[in-house]
Order: structure tokens, then C-alpha cells, then sequence
């Protein structure tokens, strides 16, 4: 993993945005992954930037508005791995193809009054979805996935 999604894991850029997008999702990955921003991994294309570009870049590779997404997948909990290049899909069970296509993540600060995992430390949201259509979501207390 390169600098800077390990410090955005470690819960140390919660001003940023991290995104995943599977070669089979872009129409352009080799582009996207000469960014200086972006990094590509196995078969896909991952990065971390602040907020407002990252969320603008999600929606411009995707076409869908992060927040959205983030909703849909809320409701729905799956597991994403630390470094959010692969998940596993809660409709596996269903057969089929279940490759994951996209990530959004971002981190929330730590906050005791709220209690739970935000009481432990900052908390990394990663919402996913599966080349099935399933979209899903995973949290974790930073650095200790």
C-alpha cells in the first residue's frame, strides 16, 4: 500500500476520501492509475484524495453522487478489506458473479459521546458494490482491521 492509503487508514487524512475502482469499471483505468493521486493494484485502480475532489472524481467514474451510494449501501453489511480492493458480497450465497466493482470510503473522528466504535477512534465508512448489483457497507475503528 502506498503512504497515503495507509495513513488514510490509520484514520490520519479524515479531511480525504479513499475510492477503488476495478479496471472493469472504468473506461479508462490505465489514465486514472497515472495520476499522481491514484495507485494501481491487481486489477483495479485505487486513491486518496480531499474530500471534495475525491467525492467529484467518484461521481465523475461512476456517474453516481457518493452520499447516494453511501445510502443505498448503509443498509446493507458486507465486509471490505483493510485496503478496500476486495470485499465480500452478502449475496454470495445468491450464485453468480460476485467481484467487487467500487469503494468509497472516508474517515469519521473519534467521538465518545456517541459511544460504539466511535468511542475506540476515528471510524473508516467503506461502502462497496458488487459486480452482482449488491451494493453493501463495512466500518471498522482505524488501524485495527
Amino acid at each position: 500500500m502506498n503512504m497515503s492509503i495507509d495513513t488514510f487508514l490509520r484514520g490520519e487524512k479524515p479531511h480525504h476520501v479513499a475510492a477503488y475502482f476495478a479496471t472493469t469499471s472504468l473506461s479508462d483505468a490505465e489514465t486514472l492509475a497515472e495520476q499522481n493521486y491514484a495507485e494501481a493494484t491487481g486489477d483495479g485502480v485505487r486513491m486518496v484524495v480531499p474530500g471534495d475532489a475525491g467525492r467529484a472524481a467518484f461521481e465523475s467514474a461512476t456517474g453516481m453522487d457518493p452520499m447516494d451510494f453511501a445510502g443505498d449501501a448503509m443498509g446493507t453489511e458486507g465486509t471490505i478489506t483493510k485496503g478496500l480492493t476486495a470485499g465480500d458480497c452478502p449475496a454470495r450465497d445468491e450464485g453468480g458473479d460476485h467481484e467487487l466493482r467500487i469503494v468509497f470510503a472516508f474517515a469519521e473522528e473519534q467521538n465518545e459521546d456517541v459511544g460504539g466504535l466511535y468511542a475506540d477512534g476515528d471510524v473508516i465508512h467503506a461502502y462497496a458494490q458488487c459486480s452482482c448489483g449488491e451494493a453493501y457497507s463495512d466500518k471498522w475503528v482505524a488501524g485495527k482491521k
